[in-house]
């Protein structure tokens, strides 16, 4: 969910910003649109934010008209905004087959709204025609998802489908499966493109997003950079730090990894290697700090609001569960940060260079917005959507009193059309995520995943966690984080809870997998888009922010095996002493990483150092003995080789 699309800072940016997310960042992809042309289009991306407001405070519709409705809003401007290729677009221009599929594909889904009581009535008793409308709908709405998510999903659903063929062909009567399945997959809400995905993107997602754009215009991301630098800006390898703070901080309100690695890192790279650090370092901390985002509460992305509907748990509930794994994951972050600037000597910004805190505190008013939504979100006394658009209006308020970015009626009117236009990608991708698990469900393939996943592991449920992140990272190479979690929601997080693992903890493992692959070659495109600011090597930049991230990495594996960090079934001095033992366990693991702990590490320290790591990641009493005795032991020869190198330059 892109909140932070870009800013207009770019500090000895060596690359175009827009250009970077042009390459990196489908949604950025879109048509060129100039003067009266340029209002219109904004006009109607105005109006459908206004529509999805009106539809989630004011309207009673049936599931069918309201979600049908929505879908085909997102097809009409989809096409509106998206053209068929990347490329040089032609201003103010639109080919005319594009009218034909904007016309096609959200003519089947407003078919629907105008005649969902007769479908609702006829059961799964399709007529010809309806089922010609199936199609054309389907078939828009993936054209309409190559272009603004990509290939990659594209390909994911067509593989199901063929599946289902090949699923329909195995059946005494196939025609007529084959009609009910695709017909269904079209017409109804439990499964299919109305199902859950669209349903939580239409309720909670869209306001959420519109949200995002209004607290861009706030000034709020230039405020978090500010704010970090002045905090951690002065210490060894200070920007680097910022970065990874930075990042954090405009986590809890961005969703999108490349829209938060572009957005700060445009800033925060070349000041990063301006202080010494490597391009593909300088680049990587910034990918894997902005990749947390997506993980940091209280807004943690789309998915998250998926999340909280297929366990039937309230939203607040899932922020609150994800905080301690987020703030360990950045934590994790900060630690390989902050050996490499001890490795390499690396010195902060002088005083000179950062901002004074005192006038920032003039400033705290803009986090006014946020502080109402965590307030009203963890309180649960109101509805999720309640609490953004309350949220929506503070940050109007905050904006008229901020003069270096007072906000208008023209930034509200530029604000709700960048909410419609920030919508089109997530739904689409619920749409064809729906698709999918609408596959799953109906043919049973989640059951023959389970059983074949539980026969290989051999009731061994870290070689279950091990498959299923594999299958997780490899699906999210090329599936968006919702889609990923929505596939992975309905197949590999209920063989973890057939193996034992509890539910919240076996869809945040899944969750958290689908995330890192924005940072896993060999597509990794939060670290393609901060090498190609930093002018560094991509898959160079792409393995070192693997090795930044570890942590996420990390924590899953120590919630799954030990749920008590989720706060499940536990008592505060049990999540401390697993915080304290899993924070312990990555400094390990990450000096082994690094090769640097208090000076310069032999093979065998490295070895020690991981393996003491590891062993505190696994619950357990004996395990954790272990794994503080090896660091312990590393602890001890650094302090002696430290002594005796100071003594040999003295």
């Amino acid at each position: 969910m892109t909140l932070f699309k870009k800013k207009a800072v770019a500090i000895d940016a060596p690359m175009d910003v827009d250009a970077v997310m042009k390459k990196y960042d489908r949604e950025s992809n879109v048509r060129v649109w100039e003067g009266k042309p340029k209002i219109f289009v904004n006009c109607i991306l105005a109006a459908f934010s206004l529509f999805c407001i009106y539809v989630t405070f004011f309207a009673t519709w049936l599931d069918h008209i309201r979600l049908a409705s929505f879908v085909g809003c997102i097809v009409f401007i989809g096409f509106l905004v998206f053209p068929a290729r990347k490329g040089t677009q032609k201003v103010n221009y639109i080919p005319w087959y594009d009218f034909i599929l904007m016309a096609l594909g959200s003519g089947s889904f407003f078919y629907i709204v105008i005649y969902a009581q007769k479908i609702i009535n006829q059961g799964i008793k399709f007529d010809n025609y309806q089922i010609i409308i199936a199609a054309i709908g389907v078939l828009c709405l993936l054209e309409l998802c190559r272009r603004c998510v990509g290939i990659p999903i594209i390909v994911v659903a067509v593989a199901f489908m063929i599946y289902a063929l090949f699923w329909g062909l195995q059946q005494p009567d196939f025609m007529r499966r084959v009609v009910k399945l695709f017909s269904g997959i079209f017409y109804t809400t439990s499964t299919g493109v109305l199902s859950t995905p669209i349903a939580t993107c239409s309720k909670y997602i869209a306001i959420f997003i519109i949200f995002g754009a209004f607290l861009e215009r706030t000034g709020i991301a230039d405020f978090f950079i500010k704010i970090a630098n002045s905090v951690v800006g002065g210490f060894s390898g200070g920007p680097a730090k910022v970065a990874v703070v930075a990042s954090a901080l405009e986590g809890m309100v961005s969703g999108s990894s490349v829209a938060n690695t572009v957005g700060s890192g445009a800033v925060t790279i070349p000041l990063m290697k301006k202080a010494g650090y490597k391009p593909e370092f300088a680049a990587a901390a910034e990918a894997s700090a902005s990749t947390g985002g997506q993980i940091m509460p209280p807004i943690m992305g789309a998915a998250a609001f998926l999340m909280a509907e297929n366990m039937g748990v309230s939203y607040s509930n899932i922020v609150v569960r994800a905080i301690l794994p987020a703030v360990l994951y950045f934590l994790g972050v900060f630690i390989v940060v902050h050996l490499e600037a001890k490795k390499e000597g690396l010195r902060g910004l002088t005083k000179d260079e950062l901002p004074k805190f005192l006038p920032l505190l003039k400033q705290s008013y803009l986090l006014l917005p946020i502080i109402i939504l965590i307030s009203l979100v963890s309180s649960g006394a109101r509805s999720i959507a309640f609490a953004a658009a309350v949220a929506i209006i503070a940050a109007i308020v905050v904006g008229i009193f901020n003069k270096e970015n007072r906000i208008t009626p023209k930034r509200i009117f530029e604000a709700l059309a960048a909410g419609g236009q920030g919508m089109i990608t997530v739904a689409v991708a619920c749409g064809v995520a729906g698709i999918i698990a609408g596959i799953i469900s109906i043919t049973g393939l989640a059951t023959q995943l389970m059983t074949a996943i539980v026969g290989l592991a051999g009731n061994n449920v870290i070689i279950a966690l091990f498959l299923t992140m594999l299958a997780c990272i490899v699906l999210g190479m090329g599936v968006p984080t919702t889609a990923n979690y929505c596939i992975m929601a309905a197949t590999c997080a209920p063989i973890l809870m057939e193996m034992g693992v509890p539910a919240i903890a076996a869809h945040f493992f899944v969750f958290y997998f689908g995330i890192v692959a924005d940072l896993t070659p060999p597509v990794a495109l939060a670290a393609y888009a901060g090498a190609a600011i930093a002018q560094a090597n991509p898959m160079k930049t792409a393995f070192t922010a693997t090795k930044l991230a570890i942590g996420a990495f990390i924590v899953p594996y120590v919630f799954a095996l030990n749920p008590a960090m989720l706060f499940v079934n536990t008592v505060w001095y049990e999540v401390v002493l697993i915080c304290i033992t899993a924070i312990i366990g990555m400094f390990g693991v990450s000096a082994a990483l690094e090769g640097y702990l208090l000076t310069n590490m032999k093979w065998y320290e490295r070895i020690i150092s991981a393996v003491g790591g590891l062993l505190l990641i696994y619950p357990g009493i004996i395990t954790d003995s272990i794994g503080l005795g090896f660091i312990a032991i590393v602890m001890l020869i650094q302090i002696i080789s430290k002594k005796a190198h100071k003594q040999i330059n003295a």
